[in-house]
């Protein structure tokens, strides 16, 4: 069942709306308490399909699948503290969207979806053409015209249809929107499978971790998928007690971009409303995140905090993960520099346990990265 996270009314799987007549985004709530025993989960070995119903499928076992989920956790000092490092850049396409469009695709399949439309800034983008051509499905994808080469490359040879928009991320959601007059808007930010699938990337590591809570959870956030699939995933493991506390989340923003960091040092809700400067992260420049209130929710009770990055201390950051041979794109970068500013600052302990994810391979933006060293000395 599809729950409002705004005003609470209830939908069904196969509705046609893509959010509620409110205006707010839907979340999906299951009719049964979820447990994990990790005896059992230590025993299977496909991927995040070993959550099953989980995943909110009537049919997980019927699911197109690339070889998703299970990446490496890999244990790397940084500044004098060990600190795990999700490698969700080696997924499939090249980004951790991987988790959510694998089973956002399986639920358009399940409830007969044969065409969809979407607006990204890249990653999101490339990673649904990926999953609707393996699931026979027609994709149109809306992109900033500023959106990297390598993205746009990947989407189209997928067969996905591109439509370029010029202007912001915004404007982008715009076009979208009204194509989905005619076709049905499937927005991986609005779609609440997307949010499922994004979660395992914190059920894996828990997994990985012996079966233990972090301390600290350090990601990007530009939408806050990661933030919220952290927070939920962590959420549903306290509740059938297979941890004891909830980790602090840290969510890492663009300095030129950072609604949801300006809106939770004001005290507030909501997103605020900001002026969008440029970011060499274009994976989350957000202005207008359309699940931000959660986001915000999910840092303040989990007391952690937002961090905001510059241009130069991502391109420092970088370079910083590439000489540890961790060739990402400048949206993975800002945990670098954020890593560094939180424990400087000593709010992430020498004896606590540290989460962080990198989010999408280097690859996919090198028509960008030439420029990150000229910007490193302008900034620093």
């Amino acid at each position: 069942m599809l729950v409002c996270a705004r005003c609470g009314a209830s939908f069904p799987d196969e509705t046609n709306l893509w959010r509620c007549t409110c205006g707010g985004p839907f979340d999906y709530r299951f009719e049964q308490a979820l447990s994990f025993d990790p005896e059992q989960l230590s025993r299977r070995h496909d991927g995040f399909w070993k959550y099953g119903r989980a995943l909110g499928l009537r049919h997980p076992e019927k699911a197109a699948r690339l070889g998703e989920g299970q990446t490496p956790l890999l244990p790397l000092e940084w500044d004098g503290r060990t600190v795990f490092w999700k490698l969700d850049f080696l997924l499939p396409t090249g980004s951790y969207k991987d988790r959510g469009t694998a089973v956002m695709a399986a639920s358009l399949a399940e409830t007969g979806r044969r065409e969809i439309v979407e607006d990204s800034s890249g990653n999101a983008g490339s990673s649904l053409a990926a999953y609707c051509a393996a699931s026979g499905i027609t994709c149109h994808v809306f992109v900033p015209a500023s959106t990297s080469e390598g993205k746009c490359l990947q989407i189209g040879s997928y067969g996905a249809h591109i439509h370029r928009v010029p202007g912001s991320r915004e404007d982008t959601t715009a076009a979208a929107v009204a194509m989905g007059e005619t076709h049905f808007y499937s927005s991986h930010n609005w779609n609440p499978w997307f949010a499922l699938g994004v979660r395992t990337w914190a059920l894996e590591a828990w997994e990985q971790m012996d079966f233990r809570a972090p301390d600290a959870v350090v990601v990007p956030a530009g939408q806050g998928s990661l933030v919220i699939g952290a927070f939920r995933a962590f959420q549903e493991l306290a509740a059938c007690g297979a941890i004891s506390r909830m980790p602090r989340i840290y969510a890492v923003q663009a300095a030129e971009c950072a609604p949801l960091a300006e809106a939770f040092d004001r005290g507030e809700d909501e997103p605020a409303a900001i002026e969008k400067g440029h970011t060499f992260a274009e994976g989350i420049a957000s202005a207008e995140p359309v699940r931000g209130f959660q986001v915000i929710q999910a840092v303040r009770e989990t007391g952690g905090r937002f961090v905001r990055v510059n241009n130069g201390q991502i391109a420092a950051g970088f370079k910083s993960l590439a000489r540890r041979g961790l060739f990402v794109e400048p949206t993975s970068a800002v945990v670098a520099p954020a890593l560094s500013e939180l424990i400087k600052e000593g709010q992430i302990l020498p004896n606590e346990i540290t989460l962080t994810l990198l989010s999408g391979t280097g690859l996919k933006a090198v028509d960008h990265l030439a420029e990150l060293e000229q910007i490193e000395r302008k900034y620093l």
